[in-house]
């Protein structure tokens, strides 16, 4: 059976796809899904998101590792999402990331829009481009590896 989605996705479809939830939640739209092609979400970044407390005082800046987070979640509802894709009781975890690269920082009142898209999949095991953008300007991008697990 194929699952229609309807766009945009808000944060309690989300919630129905991911197992995630706060503060490592770091989805909050689903703005774009082309089936078995690419995905397209936002996160919306807030001075309120608890590792500005310490990630820097009076100069806050996102860890490069969270874009890196929200891309792999991204993938991962690329992968639910997908007709053929994984079944929705099995868990994807992060298993790798290649080729990252970081060009801006992720700040306060930013909009980060998450891109993925070619994605090779061998069994259990996904492989996907990442990109994740401020605006038009890109702010990461990446090679993102997940697994699937019971």
């Amino acid at each position: 059976m194929t699952t229609e989605y309807r766009m945009p996705l808000d944060v309690y479809a989300i919630q129905e796809i991911l197992p995630h939830r706060y503060p490592f939640l770091l989805v909050d739209k689903v703005t774009e899904f082309y089936d078995g092609e690419s995905l397209t979400a936002q996160k919306n970044v807030t001075a309120n998101e608890p590792f500005f407390q310490g990630h820097f005082p009076g100069r806050p800046i996102m860890p490069g590792v969270l874009v890196l987070e929200a891309l792999a979640q991204t993938g991962v509802l690329f992968a639910k999402m997908s007709t053929g894709g994984v079944p929705p009781d099995k868990l994807m975890v992060f298993t790798g990331v290649e080729g990252v690269r970081f060009r801006r920082q992720v700040k306060p009142g930013d909009v980060l829009t998450l891109k993925v898209a070619n994605y090779r999949r061998k069994m259990v095991h996904w492989k996907m481009e990442g990109s994740a953008f401020v605006g038009d300007e890109k702010v990461a991008d990446a090679t993102i590896k997940a697994t699937e697990v019971s």
